[in-house]
């Protein structure tokens, strides 16, 4: 089998997983019929394995077959929402780039020119992480994750106050869901990708094929004993 073949089903096999993923419901979103799964710690360690295109291709891919599986409605505004955060989030954390910075800006402007927005303003000044973030991603794990998953929330946020009329004060009500919600995230999206890369750091070693699985060396905390 060629290696164009091996990473063609590694790629078939991560959109596997991250449709399983988006089984395992956590928690609701106001205003829609739609929730945050585990796909939402899975999601965005896709750019990392996959690559920047490949992993935001692979994310749409798993939650387009979700929505098609589920016979859900795209007249649910929430779930159609859903589609973008996660894919950006991955494109943030597959590596360090000027996008980084751009998409969170955006959206901060897209915040506050809508007239709600302007009365919460201070609501996106969460989006102003990922842009500190981005300085640190290459350095710390935890930052990587946390700019992905706040850059996930500028995105859905930016798009949910023009498309999902909420009141000011439902607004100001989400702040310290936000606060909790997002550092969970964070910590799942850091320990999920750890996890994927000593396994596959595992498999490496273990399996004798030619194509190798991708691998931050970096962050290999456990060893096959393999030479």
């Amino acid at each position: 089998m060629s290696d164009r073949n091996k990473k063609a089903i590694f790629f078939i096999l991560f959109i596997v997983l991250g449709i399983l993923a988006l089984q395992v419901p956590l928690t609701h979103l106001v205003g829609s019929k739609a929730s945050f799964t585990l796909f939402d710690a899975f999601g965005p360690i896709a750019g990392a394995f996959l690559g920047s295109i490949p992993g935001v291709l692979s994310v749409l891919s798993m939650q387009i077959v979700n929505v098609i599986w589920h016979g859900a409605s795209f007249s649910d505004m929430g779930a159609v929402i859903r589609l973008l955060p996660v894919a950006v989030a991955a494109l943030y954390f597959s590596r360090k780039m000027p996008l980084n910075v751009v998409i969170p800006a955006l959206a901060i402007i897209s915040f506050v020119s809508n007239p709600v927005g302007r009365e919460v303003w201070y609501f996106s000044l969460f989006w102003t992480i990922p842009i500190i973030c981005y300085f640190f991603q290459e350095r710390f794990l935890l930052a990587r994750a946390l700019g992905a998953t706040m850059t996930a929330h500028s995105v859905g946020g930016a798009l949910w106050i023009w498309l999902v009329p909420l009141p000011a004060a439902v607004w100001i009500g989400l702040i310290p869901v936000v606060i909790t919600e997002r550092l969970l995230f964070t910590f799942g999206i850091a320990l999920t990708y750890l996890a994927f890369n000593n396994a596959f750091s595992f498999l490496n070693a273990k399996l004798p094929v030619g194509w190798k699985l991708p691998v931050s060396e970096r962050y290999v905390w456990i060893h096959a004993g393999v030479k």
